[in-house]
């Protein structure tokens, strides 16, 4: 069994249950608390972007998990919470370039978006698990 899926006994009932996720939402935060340190001048460009799509992993993940009694909709959700994930590695790759994270930190961020990104994909070409 992989890590987006929990033990069948314990049901899934609503998107905070999917270890998925928990673990974007969690990769969210670091983002925010990283760029935290980020020069003022950066507050309207990276900063702003990395933020808006570290948070816009989990949104469509929340709203994927509402469309998953229409596949293609589900698929196409889960598909732009990919998207947002990779961006936010690009942002990632931007500050670790302008020296404004350590390369420890950025790793760490970097593999847990790319482990993210890997238990989308994973959701997305099991449909009958999560079908209604």
């Amino acid at each position: 069994m992989n890590d987006g899926m929990k033990i069948m006994s314990e049901k899934i009932r609503k998107h905070t249950d999917l270890r998925v996720y928990q673990l974007s939402f969690e990769a969210g935060m670091e983002v925010f608390e990283l760029t935290k340190t980020f020069p003022k001048e950066e507050r309207y460009s990276l900063t702003d972007q990395i933020r808006r799509s570290s948070r816009s992993v989990s949104g469509n993940i929340a709203e994927s998990w509402r469309k998953r009694k229409y596949p293609k909709s589900f698929v196409a959700k889960l598909s732009d919470s990919e998207g947002e994930a990779a961006e936010t590695q690009v942002w990632l790759d931007y500050a670790l370039q302008c020296n404004y994270l350590s390369k420890e930190s950025y790793r760490l961020l970097y593999d847990k978006y790319e482990h993210i990104i890997a238990m989308l994909i994973n959701m997305s070409t099991k449909l009958e698990q999560w079908k209604i």
